[in-house]
């Protein structure tokens, strides 16, 4: 995750828009149309057969199925929704984390998304990525979370 990754004002009032949002963050593939409209619909396909919505106001946006080829590393974009949208999640919470991951192997995809479902177990860590005021800041916190594990 680096700073050009992370938004933390999402303006999206539905799923779909902050997926755009989400998806935008990530340069290698704006700049490949073909690329980007791939992985926005393997993303609401994914929505579709499940929410990534993990419940506490969190939404861990990724897809599989569109991994191959469109990265060549993990790609790990954070955002912030002020309010929070409806995503699915089994608690009915609305989404104010977001995690968009990308991977460009299987295995990589998997590890991620377990190590990520991890840390935000955590209560505190949730209230400070609430806060968070700059994107340093979260990635600070996600480091400093890290290195309890």
């Amino acid at each position: 995750m680096t700073v050009a990754s992370i938004e933390l004002n999402l303006r999206g009032a539905q799923r779909d828009e902050v997926l755009r949002e989400l998806v935008d963050k990530i340069p290698a593939i704006v700049r490949r149309p073909e690329s980007r409209q791939t992985l926005l619909r393997a993303l609401q396909e994914r929505e579709q057969l499940c929410s990534t919505g993990i419940g506490d106001g969190i939404a861990l946006p990724h897809a599989r199925n569109a991994l191959v080829g469109l990265v060549d590393q993990t790609v790990i974009v954070f955002g912030r929704h002020p309010a929070g949208i409806p995503f699915g999640a089994i608690d009915d919470v609305p989404a104010r984390l977001f995690f968009l991951l990308v991977a460009p192997t299987v295995n990589q995809h998997l590890q991620v998304l377990a190590r990520l479902s991890r840390l935000l177990r955590d209560p505190k860590l949730r209230q400070n990525l609430l806060r968070a005021e700059r994107p340093d800041k979260v990635i600070a916190l996600i480091r400093e979370a890290e290195a309890t594990f």
